[in-house]
């Protein structure tokens, strides 16, 4: 059985394609979108919250066509692209700037909230544009977004996305294969932000918020995205930063980047060296994350 294609782990046979051509003529009428749809239906292509995987199979099929293996219909309609608006930078945000100081029991009502899909979202974009020093850039995959507030006024924000897919000093730590890696990559999640406002100096908040937000964070990605997270990982900029409110939240070090990106071809540093820091959510992650899964 010839192997024609590898599309995102996924390997692509003769028999796969034939059995696409036969989907697309038996249903001449059908979009794009809703063979897609059928494709994910017949191949129990599905998310861990039970969602098809649309956007997927639909790349999958555009690639097969531009490809000469299959002919799709001819588009039927061009959807705005959400990704379009969130390339824009977030608009500006006021907040009241008034200086907060003193410790985290002197705060009034310190309170996490996700705001990713909510009103308050906008808030969360436009102070990690306005305020982090690496600015807003919209996330890939899943992600969820806080923004903690002291009697509701905004006082620090984070964030949590998929995970970068190799890191070897992480997958050194967690002591996994390859084949593991790519079937459990997606029970680790990636801090991508984390951003106190520079009014508030406040000892022992970033420390505080990290073990909080940690704590939520499980939960609320069990609840949007049906699968459970075993391992927090972050990139600390060497060059700015000690890592210090990670150290007192528990997380572990595990070492440093490289310096060179993902596609680099020189194998010489061509950015800043990041520490890796990461935060066992389970006693067993290792097993976890080395475990067979669907």
């Amino acid at each position: 059985m010839d192997i024609r294609l590898r599309y995102r782990g996924t390997q692509i046979t003769d028999d796969d394609i034939a059995f696409i051509n036969r989907l697309i003529a038996t249903h001449p009428e059908d979009s794009r979108r809703a063979l897609s749809q059928r494709l994910c239906e017949a191949w129990d292509w599905v998310q861990p919250n039970g969602q098809l995987r649309d956007m997927v199979c639909r790349g999958l099929m555009l690639e097969l066509h531009r490809s000469g293996l299959i002919s799709l219909p001819e588009k039927r309609q061009t959807p705005p692209n959400p990704l379009a608006a969130s390339r824009a930078k977030p608009a500006h945000v006021k907040v009241d700037q008034t200086p907060i100081s003193g410790s985290v029991k002197s705060l009034p009502a310190l309170k996490i909230r996700q705001v990713r899909g909510s009103d308050e979202e906008k808030l969360y974009n436009g102070l990690i544009e306005q305020y982090h020093y690496l600015g807003y850039c919209h996330p890939v995959g899943e992600q969820l977004k806080y923004v903690a507030f002291a009697d509701e006024r905004p006082i620090a924000c984070l964030a949590f996305s998929s995970a970068p897919r190799h890191i070897g000093c992480r997958d050194r730590f967690i002591g996994w294969s390859v084949e593991q890696r790519k079937r459990n990559i997606r029970l680790i999640a990636y801090n991508t932000r984390f951003l106190i406002l520079p009014w508030v100096r406040v000892r022992h908040l970033a420390s505080h918020l990290l073990s909080r937000a940690a704590r939520r964070l499980v939960d609320d990605w069990q609840r949007v995205y049906g699968h459970p997270i075993y391992l927090l990982t972050t990139f600390v900029d060497t060059e700015r930063f000690a890592g210090t409110c990670y150290r007192a939240a528990n997380w572990i070090y595990l070492g440093t980047t490289t310096g060179r990106g993902k596609n680099d071809q020189s194998r010489k540093a061509n950015r800043s060296i990041k520490a890796v820091w990461a935060y066992p959510t389970v006693k067993d992650f290792r097993s976890q994350l080395s475990s067979v899964r669907g």
